[in-house]
């Protein structure tokens, strides 16, 4: 027969002698409509892929996207996520030391910031593992590479998707309940919105690797997945951005009721403003945008995906750093105040050594140093000596 062959754009899975295989295009490719073909010829080696991908898979010859433009496009957009993912990842960190750093922050919303901003830095360390385990070598064959690394790689990514999904979820129920209740300041229910946040996303990939190992433990576990497999990842991950998409929408209706109630005799203009600007510091912090395309098959709009899910996606963790803690006249104030602290710490040090340095150098201080050595030497001891026995 045939043996697994990588063409470069899809992984054909080994053949008997006479056999056709049947697949669909590639997710390289914008229509998954179509479907390719090969035939395993008598002298055992793959026939061409008919119909061929120029026909298959949504662009013809004449198309001024053909593979290699296709490939250049991604490639472009590799380099814009990653680039997004950085920023995202160097703001995160640098907010965390800011939370952390002053006592002032401690405190349950913060707490919950701080876990939300972790799950979106392993968001981008696994996505950076990712390409680097399974796309580093463009020539790798991706039909015989099946190696604890990759599928770890894998893993890794995966949870990292499910806890931040969670954490989105978890912020949205502690505004819901921080608008409608008091109690959420209380240590314990942090304690269980850890235990939520981290424990779920723990056991739904628990219940995906073992699932993976015993009906579908093909490749890096990075391929097209059967319908159980799939859904044991998709499903919480749909229903988190479906409860969010409810509690903001909840959210955004009692703002908007708590506006009337404050300013009843304000204009309209100015309750429009102010619940504009609470509606888009949400939508980074409840991951709405997701909701665009949560419920439509992969291959609807897949260039818009892209840039929806993963061009903006990468810049979330960076605005929710800089609407969350860099913005915030809180952090602000506590930022100046310790900036104002160090510098005033700077100047009385350097006013010290410079007083220490000016009584050194004196003139007077000069003469004092001479007058207190020849008090101590040891000829004015001994003549001081000798004139005490003259004296007896």
């Amino acid at each position: 027969g045939c043996a697994r062959d990588w063409d470069g754009l899809t992984c054909w899975p080994r053949a008997t002698f006479g056999e056709v295989v049947k697949i669909p295009c590639p997710r390289f490719f914008e229509e998954f409509t179509s479907f390719l073909q090969r035939n395993c010829t008598q002298e055992e080696h793959w026939s061409e892929p008919f119909p061929p991908y120029t026909i298959a898979c949504g662009f013809d010859e004449g198309s001024s996207k053909g593979p290699e433009d296709q490939k250049s496009y991604y490639s472009a957009f590799w380099r814009v996520y990653t680039a997004g993912y950085a920023a995202s990842v160097t703001s995160l960190i640098t907010a965390l030391i800011v939370f952390a750093a002053f006592r002032k922050f401690h405190c349950t919303r913060n707490y919950i910031h701080m876990h939300l901003f972790v799950s979106f830095i392993l968001r981008a360390v696994a996505v950076f593992t990712k390409d680097a385990v399974l796309f580093a070598d463009e020539t790798m064959d991706h039909c015989l590479m099946s190696t604890v690394a990759c599928k770890a790689a894998v893993a890794f990514f995966q949870f990292s998707i499910l806890a931040n999904f969670f954490w989105l979820l978890i912020e949205g129920i502690y505004l819901q309940t921080l608008l409608l209740l008091t109690f959420v300041s209380n240590k314990k229910f942090v304690w269980w919105f850890i235990f939520t946040g981290w424990g779920a996303p723990t056991a739904v990939m628990f219940a995906w690797v073992l699932t993976r190992i015993h009906q579908q433990n093909t490749g890096c576990w990075d391929d097209d997945e059967n319908g159980v497999v799939l859904w044991i990842i998709k499903g919480p991950i749909l229903l988190t951005v479906l409860i969010n998409f409810i509690i903001f929408i909840n959210v955004i209706r009692i703002l908007v009721h708590k506006l009337k109630s404050q300013e009843g005799g304000g204009s309209h203009s100015s309750h429009f403003v102010r619940l504009a600007k609470s509606t888009l510091l949400l939508i980074p912090l409840f991951g709405v945008h997701y909701i665009v395309f949560a419920f439509f098959p992969e291959s609807t709009g897949l260039e818009a995906r892209l840039y929806i899910e993963l061009g903006l996606g990468s810049f979330q963790g960076f605005v929710v750093a800089l609407l969350y803690c860099f913005s915030n006249a809180e952090v602000q104030t506590e930022l100046k105040k310790q900036l104002c602290k160090w510098q005033h710490q700077e100047y009385l040090t350097f006013t010290h050594k410079q007083g220490t340095l000016s009584r050194e150098t004196s003139p007077v201080n000069y003469v004092t140093q001479l007058s207190l050595l020849d008090r101590i030497s040891p000829k004015r001891r001994t003549s001081l000596f000798q004139d005490g026995v003259s004296t007896v």
